[in-house]
């Protein structure tokens, strides 16, 4: 059972659909998360409404649904191939799309670190988060520094070698960060006010 790509595509939407940030936020300050920021139920919001001392554990939380179960089916019990490629993704699905909030959950950023922690322990989140701190140094509207810094990042994932599964886990990741970062993709970009003085 354990060996088994449904098994461990099954358990890491499951663990990917509970909110954790918005069960911490209620336990902690009494208070729905989601009144906060652009109204998610991730760790960003509760970052804002609780402070680092709710946002870190919250933000954690998010990373390690993705890690885990990623890192156990393909270390422990030798998961690989397509399979490897459902059992990667059903934590981001599972955050994005969360039943228990009625299909409406968080932008999934931190379960896409622990999904490519679990693929390639320190390398992926490394060279993703690079990506991203790029990104937001080069330019200010959030939605797009995601996009731009998953983009960043296929350049690590082509020039590592990866293959077709890790290059189709790229494809899928960046569909739905896509989706989730939609409404800030209709504004075009906007470059950094230091840039623009410099040309």
């Amino acid at each position: 059972m354990l060996h088994s790509a449904l098994f461990w595509a099954i358990l890491g939407f499951v663990l990917g659909a509970i909110p954790f940030s918005l069960l911490a936020g209620l336990v902690v300050l009494r208070a729905d998360i989601r009144r906060w920021g652009d109204g998610n139920p991730g760790g960003a919001n509760a970052w804002r409404a609780g402070t680092w001392r709710l946002g870190v554990p919250a933000v954690l939380l998010d990373y390690l649904k993705g890690a885990l179960p990623v890192g156990l089916a393909r270390m422990e019990y030798d998961v690989c191939g397509w399979d490897l490629v459902v059992v990667a993704l059903a934590p981001v699905l599972g955050h994005a799309f969360s039943p228990f909030l009625r299909f409406r959950g968080g932008k999934a950023l931190a379960v896409t670190f622990g999904i490519w922690t679990g693929l390639t322990l320190w390398e992926g989140p490394t060279f993703l988060g690079l990506g991203l701190a790029l990104m937001m140094l080069l330019q200010d509207a959030d939605a797009w520094a995601v996009l731009l810094g998953m983009f960043c990042f296929l350049g690590y994932v082509l020039l590592r070698g990866v293959g077709p599964y890790g290059q189709a886990v790229w494809a899928g990741n960046l569909l739905i960060l896509a989706w989730k970062h939609r409404s800030g993709l209709r504004k075009a970009p906007r470059v950094r006010p230091f840039l623009r003085r410099l040309f």
